[in-house]
């Protein structure tokens, strides 16, 4: 609870335009968005340009938004922009890396020919998901997330949750079958 109310002191700060929200909110969660952005661009200056295009992104926002999760709406913006990096430094390179092959695992659920990350930001199928993973168990929601959202190895996963790598591959074929079956059902499958 005390973690909640100094997120809404920086929300505070940067909502009244004071700097000084601005260096409370890279105090606190520099590290956090560091992490995502490495993972996805694989570069100390890539990901350090978009943890700072983050805070300018997060300046702007803030007003009109008014965040209810501090931590989650920074991982948006911060993914957004590392992936965004991560197009425009690979365009002609693919295949081989983690994000490529994360995406490429979630890209067998939902394809109309756009990108995967195209498709997830479809409000209706960010809808059918989100409700799919919340009748996971808190685990295997924990291991989709950390995989597809952060972009996360799947040896990262399992060393973190404490099982074995296989187990973490075998978790999420599960999930990307069942949830290709929902969405299906859900009549979102495109």
């Amino acid at each position: 609870m005390e973690k909640r109310m100094e997120d809404e002191k920086i929300i505070q700060l940067i909502w009244d335009r004071e700097e000084q929200g601005l260096r409370e909110l890279s105090d606190k969660y520099n590290n956090y968005c560091h992490s995502i952005s490495y993972r996805i661009v694989h570069d100390e200056e890539d990901a350090m340009e978009c943890v700072n295009d983050t805070w300018f992104r997060t300046w702007n926002a803030i007003p009109p938004k008014r965040p209810a999760v501090l931590p989650g709406f920074l991982a948006k913006i911060v993914r957004n922009l590392s992936l965004n990096r991560y197009r425009h430094m690979h365009t002609e390179r693919r295949g081989g890396n983690s994000v490529d092959i994360a995406l490429e695992e979630l890209q067998e659920c939902v394809s109309d020919g756009r990108t995967v990350e195209e498709q997830i930001e479809l409000r209706e199928l960010s809808t059918s998901i989100a409700r799919f993973l919340n009748r996971q168990s808190e685990r295997n929601r924990a291991i989709f997330l950390q995989r597809y959202f952060y972009m996360m190895q799947t040896k990262e996963i399992a060393e973190k949750i404490g099982i074995r790598e296989g187990t973490v591959r075998s978790i999420l074929s599960r999930m990307r079958k069942d949830l290709r079956g929902w969405l299906e059902k859900e009549a979102v499958y495109l």
